[in-house]
Order: structure tokens, then sequence, then C-alpha cells
């Protein structure tokens, strides 16, 4: 077991509800749970029960569920009361079990024990936040499945390819006596060859789970009445912004959040880019500026019938997609092979949407997707480097040494995922962000 603390979190958000749950975990749990609802209480069956302090008043009435460890979330004994949705009566009621020796839980702290006490790898206990934090019905799917062991079941499965062909290589160095040529021997290169090729796939896998968590960050940016507003207000379907002929309308960032096909797509609209005198509207188009910077892409609107562009403003044309507007006024034929629409009569913007999804690397028909995180798809990339790295040092140098210590730094870096290899302030940082009582 990883505490031998009791902690005690209310696991219903804040505010009026039907029912009100309040978790403990810890070697208390048990004995907590009697002294309060005044019963004996058995494993995992629920009892309805009055719950009481000290002076035997009544708190509240309502289930009192046991679990015995191991058979728990965290491993440990826990305990839930459910009662009523009040938070004063939740208050009282927590007031009450932390008199009785219960701590007050950290953010995270049930799902980090669980985690501590081998319930659930690390990957499966972000998805728990992820679960929870999903903004889109295909993130929720992806959050469930990498829970249910999904992307940790591709890791393990890699992990276990790199130690066996660590062993191969090692006994080699280990027994040379044997005469074993392994460097002559192709079938440890393909081997080799397959696990870069299952990082590859699996590297943009995560990297769509990485977006469909987080989210695409777009950023729509241009001249003063260019049409972002509009195009942001026909995106989001509701009058987002203030939409106006007066150029400089738009002087600080608006941002929405839209779901595409399932992807989650947040769309920063900022102030027109030009030269101002205007100091509030400076500042705008400084916040515009930074947001371009931060964007995952950013869309360039361009009024087509507007012959001056933004170009004195550097765009990073690896992340910035060029979109003329307003082609129902456009006079003359467009023959150009470029993307253009109409934010105010919608036209184009399917094909748009289809653009941005492109641009997000996102398949809505891929339905086996996982969540994943950005640290997730830097440690796979560190494995694929060091695999690869090691391929070279054998094909070249027939250096077996160099390709054992790659493929050891292969399975750092995968273990680093699943929390088999994990700095403990990293462990801080990830737990911290959940949620009190989860």
């Amino acid at each position: 077991m990883a505490a031998i603390d009791t902690i005690a979190a209310i696991a219903t958000p804040p505010g009026k509800g039907g029912v009100g749950v309040i978790r403990l975990s810890g070697p208390l749990a048990q004995s907590v749970g009697e002294q309060i609802s005044r019963r004996r209480l058995t494993p995992r069956q629920a009892h309805y029960a009055k719950f009481q302090d000290s002076n035997g008043d009544v708190i509240d009435t309502g289930l009192a569920i046991y679990f015995a460890a191991p058979n728990s979330f965290t491993g440990e004994d826990v305990l839930e009361l459910q009662g009523h949705g009040g938070p004063v009566i939740q208050d009282l009621l927590l007031k009450e079990l932390l008199q009785l020796g219960a701590r007050q839980a950290r953010a995270g702290e049930f799902s980090e024990r669980a985690f501590l006490n081998d319930k659930i790898d690390l990957a499966q206990a972000e998805a728990i936040a992820d679960l929870i934090d999903s903004s889109t019905a295909q993130a929720a799917r992806g959050a469930m499945r990498s829970l249910q062991g999904e992307f940790s079941n591709k890791v393990h499965r890699l992990l276990k390819e790199l130690i066996h062909l660590r062993m191969y290589v090692e006994a080699a160095i280990d027994f040379p006596e044997e005469e074993i040529d392994f460097l002559a021997d192709e079938k440890i290169v393909k081997s080799i060859e397959n696990v870069q090729s299952e990082l590859a796939t699996t590297i943009k896998q995560a990297g769509q789970g990485a977006i469909l968590r987080s989210g695409f960050h777009l950023v729509i940016a241009g001249k003063p009445n260019a049409g972002k507003s509009s195009l942001l207000n026909v995106l989001s379907g509701r009058e987002s912004a203030i939409v106006t002929e007066i150029p400089g309308t738009t002087r600080d960032i608006v941002t929405e959040t839209i779901d595409i096909d399932g992807l989650p797509v947040h769309i920063i609209d900022t102030a027109g880019l030009r030269d101002t005198d205007d100091t509030v509207e400076k500042i705008g188009i400084q916040r515009a500026r930074a947001a371009i910077d931060q964007a995952d892409h950013v869309l360039l609107i361009v009024d087509i019938n507007d012959t001056e562009h933004v170009s004195h403003f550097e765009f990073d044309s690896s992340k910035t997609t060029v979109v003329y507007n307003k082609v129902d006024l456009f006079r003359e034929p467009d023959d150009a092979k470029r993307l253009t629409i109409s934010a105010t009569l919608g036209i184009g913007i399917d094909e748009l949407k289809a653009q941005i999804k492109t641009l997000a690397g996102y398949s809505q028909e891929n339905e086996t997707v996982f969540t994943a995180r950005r640290r997730h798809v830097t440690a796979l990339c560190d494995a694929k480097d060091a695999v690869n790295r090691g391929l070279m040092q054998l094909k070249i140098h027939n250096a077996g040494e160099l390709l054992a210590d790659e493929l050891l730094q292969a399975q750092n870096a995968l273990n680093e995922i699943t929390g088999e290899f994990t700095a403990d302030d990293l462990l801080g940082e990830i737990f911290s962000g959940f949620c009190i009582g989860k």
C-alpha cells in the first residue's frame, strides 16, 4: 500500500443537486463509515443510514457503501457516502469525517493512489482526467479507450519487443565464445525495423489522440473588414462576435470552441492587422500577434476583391492557410485553385471545415483512436529516435554494445508513458491537474 493515512473529499461538483457523494480512502475508511452511519458495514453492499455527528444529531440520510482493499478503485479500503447534493450538507458531512480522523484529499490523490497501488498505470490515470474534460463525444470515446488500456497495451507490446531484442543482443555480447554472430543475422535487423514501423504507427495514432484531447487551436487573422468575425459566427453557429462595416470593430481576442465531426476546434478571432495610431487597437493587434504565434494553425482571411494583403506582417507559411472571403461579391471569374468562401452566405464553409480537419491531421473514420498527451507523443518520438540510432550503429559500425544502450534508452522512454520509469516531479505535475475528489 502506498499510504497509511485516510483521505476524504467531496466527489460531486460544487452546487446544488439531487445527490452528493463523499469519498474516503485509507485504513480508517470502514471505522469512520461505521461511526458516522451507526451501523456495521458489509463490503460491497449499499446500506441506508442516518449520517450523524458526534452528538448524535442527524446531518443527512443516504447510502453508505464500503469497498475492502484491494478490491476498490484505489486498492485501499474505500467508503462512499451518497447523500443529498446541497453544498451546506456536504460541507457539514465532510467536516465530521475530518474530525473522525480523515484528512482533506489533494487534487487527484485518489487516482494517484490507484496508480501507486498498481490498480492503473499512468496513462490510464491521465485518461480519467481526459474523460472528465472531454469536449466532444469522440474525445470521450477516445479517453475511455485509453482508460480501458488500449494505449497502454500498445506500449506494453512495444516494450516486450524491445526487451526481447535487448536480451538477444546482450546475450551475444556476454557470450562471445559461443560464436553467435548476431550482427550477421538478418532476423534482428528485421525485428528492429518492425519496431520502427510499429512506433511510427503508434506515434501517428497518439498525435491524433493528442489533438482529440486538447483540441486544435485555430486563429483567424487578416486585415480589418476581411470577414474574420463573420467567419467565426458562421463556424460557431451563433453571433459570437460583433460584425459591422466599421474597420477595427474587433479590439480583443474572441474565442469559441466548436465540434467538427468530433474534433474539438478552439477558434480565436483577432483584431484586424494594420498600422494604426489608436492605442486600444494597438493592444488588440499585439494580442493578435501573440495568438498567431501560439496557434496550431492560422487562417489568413483575405477579401478576394482586395489586392493589398497583409504581406508586411510576417506569417509562418508552414502553419498558415490563405482563405479568400466575399466570393459572392467577386465580379470576375475565379479560375484560380484557391480556397474561397462567403462567410455571410455560407458558401464554401463545408469545404473549409474539411480543410481544417486535414490541417489537424484528424480522421473521423479512425474509430479506434485513443486519447493521448503531448508528453506521450514526445516519449514515443524519443523511443523511435533511439531505435533509429541503434539500427545505424548496428548497420554501419557493427557496435552491439551501442545498439543495446540505445534499446535501453528506447525502453526507458516508453516506460515514462506508463509510469514505470517516471520522475516524482512529473507525477506531482500530472495529478495536481485533476479535480478534487478524483
